[in-house]
């Protein structure tokens, strides 16, 4: 998030104005709505909303939280999936961190960014961090490596993305916060020893098939096209 989408005591403030006048304000997809909860006192203490593919990943990273962070749940009391019931996307809160998972795709990620971009603005979270946890491929660097993205671009190489919105082209920038990515470097060169830490640039594609692979089930002039081209030096210096 842009410094421009915080106020000045650090909330989330939405660029939409139409948002404020609403009385209730449904998330559908994360089964959660503004006026029949009082989601500031279930989730103002947000602080880090970590995101990854599946709900079960995302489950075990709830419970690996809860190990590292000591935190203790009353007696009886277990991690529950808040959003179970829109049969979307499933969450988890554990002390100040949200575990959600995203599903695959752009599309996908979307929807939840928005629905939880909106609930920090409800629950007047100060500052919230968004992180994507998970898996990529990699050109250059070793197998098991931990990445982490200091700038995302698209298919094109270039640092937004592109929408068609209402029959018109509109452009998103792409913008992660850079200082952030240089404290997690650090962090990781200091805590984690078992394999290398690399800045990187991260493509992010609408399919997963059309990124120059050969395993998708059309195999035409350019498919050959694209796998020769994704992979030639010129495109990969490109980033």
């Amino acid at each position: 998030m842009n410094e421009e989408d915080h106020s000045e005591d650090g909330s989330v403030r939405l660029q939409n104005p139409h948002i404020r006048e609403m009385e209730q304000d449904f998330l559908y997809h994360i089964s959660l709505c503004s006026g029949a909860q009082d989601l500031q006192e279930m989730f103002s203490d947000v602080k880090f909303v970590c995101m990854g593919g599946t709900p079960r990943r995302m489950e075990k990273f709830a419970h690996f939280v809860e190990k590292e962070l000591n935190i203790k749940l009353p007696t009886g009391a277990a991690l529950c999936d808040i959003s179970a019931r829109s049969y979307r996307y499933s969450m988890y809160k554990i002390g100040p961190v949200i575990s959600v998972s995203h599903g695959m795709g752009i599309p996908s990620l979307s929807i939840l960014l928005h629905e939880m971009i909106k609930l920090m603005y409800h629950a007047r979270c100060k500052d919230p961090i968004f992180l994507r946890l998970g898996t990529c491929g990699g050109i250059g660097i070793p197998a098991g490596s931990l990445v982490i993205t200091e700038e995302a671009v698209d298919g094109r190489m270039r640092n937004y993305l592109e929408l068609a919105v209402l029959g018109k082209l509109v452009q998103r920038p792409a913008i992660l916060d850079k200082n952030l990515a240089t404290e997690l470097k650090l962090i990781a060169d200091r805590e984690i020893t078992e394999c290398q830490t690399f800045l990187w640039k991260k493509p992010c594609v609408l399919m997963i098939f059309m990124k120059g692979r050969v395993d998708w089930t059309e195999l035409s002039a350019i498919t050959q096209w694209m796998t020769k081209w994704h992979f030639s030096p010129i495109y990969i210096q490109k980033a």
